[in-house]
């Protein structure tokens, strides 16, 4: 065997290559959702002045009925949570997402009710019939499960059109503010492939100069 074949370990160097190869093919595919979300926030932008629809019950939501107008009827309220919000008349604030029980099994509903200004008041609504339109949960998925694309799928939130009293409407839903990130996610999949390439190089010169051979270019 010849000193560049032992300079240059073939079983490492082909799991690199292969992770490598990977990491560029997520890259590529983030680069292709990246038009599809594309052409499906072009049809959602359309959908708030479309007919009502029933709102899905589980996810994920099919983009081709995101911001459609529709209904649930919200048993009782068994749990909120609260997210920075938007109100119709523009200003900022609390959003406050109501978890509905729609029976006495299923998922539920998740309702986003209304903007308040404190975090820790809760509004005086205990449920009801809800006419809004079809967006999705508050997205706290970690980032390298998204990018990567095994991220669990988002839950359907209805957002309602009106709001209880003590809080204001919410703003009617935006594709605007969906964020299109593959092109970001696409980037970071091949900085990472290049890094690691870069890294290996350089694993490799340190270890023919230790094994007392010429660095490798």
């Amino acid at each position: 065997m010849s000193d560049a074949r032992r300079s240059v370990p073939v079983l490492p160097t082909l799991v690199v290559l292969l992770a490598i190869a990977v990491m560029i093919g997520l890259g590529v595919w983030q680069l292709q959702r990246r038009g599809e979300k594309a052409q499906a926030l072009a049809f959602a932008a359309a959908n708030p002045a479309r007919p009502s629809i029933a709102f899905p019950r589980l996810p994920p939501v099919d983009p081709a009925i995101l911001f459609r107008p529709s209904s649930v009827n919200c048993l009782r309220v068994v749990g909120w949570q609260v997210e920075a919000g938007r109100a119709a008349d523009g200003s900022t604030g609390y959003r406050h997402i109501a978890q509905c029980a729609t029976g006495a099994e299923g998922p539920g509903v998740l309702v986003a009710i209304g903007v308040g200004q404190k975090p820790d008041d809760r509004p005086q609504w205990t449920g009801g019939p809800v006419r809004g339109w079809i967006s999705e949960e508050p997205d706290h998925r970690a980032l390298l499960t998204r990018i990567a694309g095994k991220a669990p799928p988002l839950r359907p939130m209805l957002i309602a059109a009106a709001a209880p009293p003590g809080l204001k409407p919410l703003a009617p839903p935006s594709v605007d503010d969906i964020p299109n990130n593959h092109l970001a996610y696409a980037v970071q999949w091949f900085f990472f492939a290049a890094v690691a390439a870069i890294i290996y190089i350089l694993a490799l010169r340190r270890r023919n100069i230790a094994a007392g051979g010429p660095p490798k270019p």
